[in-house]
């Protein structure tokens, strides 16, 4: 089932269960997919749908520290709230394991010990890891921490 239509779904459960902080995060997630869907002009696939929702992932983290350093906590309670929302439609996240294997597995391929050429040891990781959940600035320090 796609995204979208899950969403749907989850917003009229929200609805019915007037759970607002739910029904505010999923309207704002529904939102996102469809302006994505008109501005690109064609239906969202799956690969499109992860993209924004991975954007909006990275933009509630960015809110959250900068709510924190500004002191403002509960802002920073309400956004983490509205992430915990929006994870629950992301895939699952790679174990350390994952990340490890898929990371030897590109350097390996690429023969690249470099920090220079660190960007295609990333591609090809990201590549390996495919269709999962990935940070990837956690992913690029893992990287930087292999290469010489």
């Amino acid at each position: 089932m796609p995204i979208l239509e899950q969403i749907q779904k989850d917003m009229v459960a929200a609805m019915k269960a007037k759970d607002e902080a739910r029904l505010g995060a999923i309207r704002m997630l529904k939102a996102a997919l469809q302006k994505h869907q008109i501005d690109s002009m064609k239906p969202l696939d799956e690969a499109a749908e992860l993209q924004v929702l991975n954007t909006v992932v990275k933009q509630r983290r960015d809110s959250i520290e900068m709510f924190r350093n500004g002191g403002r906590e509960e802002l920073a309670a309400k956004e983490e709230a509205e992430l915990r929302v929006i994870e629950v439609y992301l895939p699952a996240a790679p174990s350390a394991e994952e990340i490890e294997s898929a990371i030897a597995a590109a350097i390996a391929e690429t023969g690249i010990t470099d920090k220079s050429k660190m960007g295609q040891v990333m591609n090809a990781a990201k590549a390996k890891l495919a269709g999962k959940r990935i940070d990837g600035k956690a992913l690029s320090e893992m990287v930087r921490a292999r290469l010489t």
